[in-house]
């Protein structure tokens, strides 16, 4: 409707407490007489443990208990998706350990620091097993096996395509490569938190935890601790980032639980910086061996793809997101034939899962790599080469090769307004201009063109919306927030629908015991599906307040329309009731026909037919200081196609917090283990996250393409930034130095990098 709030840049409800320090984390939650947590980990990284003795511990003052595997009886639990039992990860330690940092034991202490002194004092006879921490290594015959029982270290296999023959057969040009995307760790500015209260009058659980999917963890711990889902609340209050990292249960809350539940008083767990950086799933862990074929006009023939993943310890989504990096392997482009296999292996290191894009972000930057790479060897302008080879608008929806259908999209409208943007041919000339003078600030330019898959793997959410008899509005939902704004925006939605001010409307999600089931924040699903369910939901209020009007004014709900929140007859203006009056009529049955229940609410499920396909096109400008190495990004624009925006605001900011893990994981994050298994990064000391002033101008804009698998026409904006501006940032640095005969440079491309390339290149070392 004309001047509907939907659509409308609101500041987001949220930030006034969050940025006046009001915002209620785990660690704000009272809890009078609680103990506090400290796991202990193992200092190998893959050993049996021959005996682990908590005497010395349990003595010491302040100590409630030290428990062991065998004292919770927990049993090992598959990771999601399931990969198999033999890859099964018992919350505590049983029998081996399988990296550093896996959890042997819990102490629980009144003070945190009488259970840090207990954990020095267990002491745990370890061991040493042969251990492999590199995937090549581990994938090898005669590699250390971490599950004997499975007869090899291989996870997870997939491959599609090899059945075409040749398909770089009639290519012209092929260029080949080997393409790292590094292990990077999540580093969310709240670490893992739980505080489990049992109840004063039954066997149930308090849950506070920091969580994407509240429900899950909910379901972990009621089936684990033989509890019916009703005794176990579990709420997830001001989480402080997540990026894929915090959903589905963390064993070490089920353990936090278990322990509460049988000393029957409040535990809490408060994970530290360092502790989180060796026990936090991390992301990414990828080699990808490709060859990109071409005819000399530069149409593509085909792609070949190998990809070998780390799955880490204990294989789990880690190990299954080689499958969507090869279902996204067209990306953008029409690519005749794909020949794409991947395998995803157990190493002695911290276990890999989702990190914001979850397999997309590692097949944008394999393909928009091969895509340099393959400009460069035609001599062509790399927007000219992917303008070539584009999915047209008309081709939509678009089946691939690997049986996804790309629901909507216009690749080359996103990818021109990033071009106006970035002013791209004038970049070009000063970019020629630099290497003519022999301007020590070379300048490079980056392109990437991406699509992405959102709302995969979880096609429906729950929502309600409720109007009490004063027109306030409560809206629940089954997603959760946690910095996306959907305190904002689900109440635009609703408002929007209702026709009410945006004033009078509530949100609340991530409670379990108030909402009734949902799937969480995962995979940029929230407001296609969320925001669809409270969308229906409102629209089935509106309806039944149309009817409640039709009676009131004696008249068929046919001769009403709805404008501007009130109810009025066809052709009589003057007539007509708001919804002070309908919400007061619907909350007395003595009123209402029969065929009329009271009360204006509407509750349901909103299920989508298939996932959705955002996309967008970034180009980065930067400066390589040609002495030091040392990269500027002077410039990323931003132009992502997320449907149709609920709130450009919040869209903005998702795509600036994406840009900006994007550029980290490209010029500055990389876990490093050394031969033995130890982590070499496990403080903010040694992992290098940007910090704001490294980051650049980002210049954003939406092309709108709608969806037309939801009633919103939106489609997920989470992860896009990050799918995007990697790739971009990396090919842009290696465009400043392609003149030099740079052909590759893999992630990060630190200043100690870049050096020794340049050097290498200036010495004539191919590089």
């Amino acid at each position: 409707m004309k001047g509907s709030i939907l659509g409308s840049a609101v500041k987001r409800r949220e930030d006034p407490r969050l940025i006046t320090g009001q915002g209620r984390y785990v660690d704000d939650m009272p809890a009078e007489g609680a103990l506090h947590a400290v796991f202990v980990r193992s200092p190998l990284a893959h050993a049996r443990i021959a005996s682990v003795d908590t005497s010395a511990a349990t003595a010491l003052p302040g100590v409630a208990a030290v428990y062991v595997a065998a004292d919770l009886g927990l049993e090992a639990r598959p990771g999601f998706p399931p990969i198999g039992r033999n890859f099964a990860k018992p919350p505590l330690a049983e029998g081996v350990v399988r990296f550093v940092g896996d959890p042997v034991a819990i102490v629980l202490a009144a003070t945190r620091d009488q259970a840090v002194d207990a954990a020095a004092a267990v002491h745990a006879e370890l061991e040493p097993l042969p251990h492999v921490v590199d995937a090549g290594a581990a994938s090898e015959e005669g590699a250390p096996l971490l599950y004997p029982d499975h007869g090899s270290n291989i996870a997870f296999m997939t491959a599609y395509g090899a059945d075409d023959g040749d398909v770089l057969a009639g290519a012209d040009v092929v260029v080949r490569g080997r393409f790292v995307n590094q292990r990077v760790a999540p580093v969310p500015v709240e670490t893992h938190a739980v505080l489990v209260v049992p109840d004063s009058t039954g066997p149930g659980l308090q849950v506070w935890v920091s969580s994407q999917t509240p429900f899950q963890v909910r379901d972990t711990i009621a089936e684990a601790l033989g509890l019916e889902e009703h005794q176990v609340h579990t709420r997830s209050l001001d989480v402080g980032g997540g990026f894929g990292a915090k959903a589905g249960t963390h064993l070490e809350e089920l353990v936090v639980a278990a322990a509460a539940h049988r000393l029957r008083k409040p535990v809490k767990w408060m994970e530290t910086r360092s502790e989180n950086m060796v026990a936090m799933t991390h992301g990414r862990g990828q080699v990808q061996d490709v060859e990109l074929g071409a005819t000399r006009d530069g149409k593509l023939v085909g792609l070949r793809a190998r990809v070998l993943a780390d799955a880490g310890a204990y294989p789990a989504i880690g190990a299954f997101l080689p499958l969507l990096t090869g279902k996204m392997a067209c990306g953008v482009y029409l690519i005749p034939k794909i020949d794409f296999a991947a395998r995803s292996v157990a190493t002695n290191t911290t276990t890999t899962a989702a990190y914001r894009g979850a397999g997309r972000p590692e097949a944008a930057a394999m393909v928009e790599r091969a895509m340099d790479m393959l400009a460069f060897e035609l001599k062509m302008d790399p927007i000219e080469l992917r303008r070539r080879n584009l999915i047209p608008p008309d081709r939509f929806p678009f089946q691939t090769q690997d049986g996804f259908t790309y629901d909507s999209g216009d690749y080359e409208k996103a990818m021109d307004e990033a071009v106006r943007l970035a002013g791209y041919a004038g970049l070009r000339q000063e970019q020629a201009r630099r290497r003519e003078s022999g301007d020590p600030r070379l300048l490079g330019i980056g392109v990437s063109v991406y699509v992405e898959i959102t709302a995969v793997g979880s096609a429906s959410e729950w929502g309600s919306v409720d109007m009490s008899p004063d027109g306030q509005v409560l809206v629940l939902c089954g997603t959760t927030n946690y910095g996306q704004g959907h305190e904002t925006s689900l109440a635009q939605i609703a408002a929007a629908e209702l026709q009410v001010p945006f004033e009078s409307v509530r949100v609340i999600e991530s409670d379990t015991r108030l909402v009734k089931r949902g799937d969480g924040s995962v995979g940029s699903r929230s407001m296609q599906l969320g925001g669809s369910a409270v969308h229906n939901a409102a629209g089935a209020v509106r309806a039944k307040a149309m009817r409640i009007a039709a009676h009131l004014l004696e008249v068929s709900a046919d001769d009403l329309e709805f404008k501007e929140g009130r109810f009025g007859v066809l052709g009589v203006p003057t007539s007509g009731v708001g919804w002070a009056e309908v919400a007061a009529a619907s909350a007395d049955s003595s009123t209402l026909p029969e065929d009329i229940e009271p009360g204006l609410r509407a509750d349901l499920d909103f299920l989508q037919d298939d996932a959705t396909f955002p996309f967008g096109a970034h180009i980065c400008v930067v400066e390589v200081d040609a002495e030091t190495g040392s990269t500027t990004i002077v410039k990323h624009v931003a132009v992502d196609d997320c449907g149709r925006l609920v709130n450009p605001l919040l869209a903005e900011g998702q795509v600036h917090g994406g840009v900006a893990q994007g550029i980290a994981q490209a010029l500055f994050e990389e876990v490093v283990f050394d031969a033995e298994g130890n982590p070499l990064t496990s403080s903010l000391i040694d992992y290098a996250v940007p910090m704001a002033t490294e980051m650049p101008e980002i210049v954003t804009a939406h092309t709108i393409t709608p969806s037309p698998l939801n009633p919103l026409g939106a489609k997920g904006i989470g992860e896009s930034g990050t799918i995007g501006s990697t790739p971009a940032v990396q090919n842009a640095v290696i465009d400043a130095l392609s003149h030099l005969g740079v052909r590759h440079i893999d992630m990060p491309l630190t200043s100690e990098k870049v050096w020794r390339v340049i050097r290498d290149a200036s010495a004539g070392t191919p590089v």
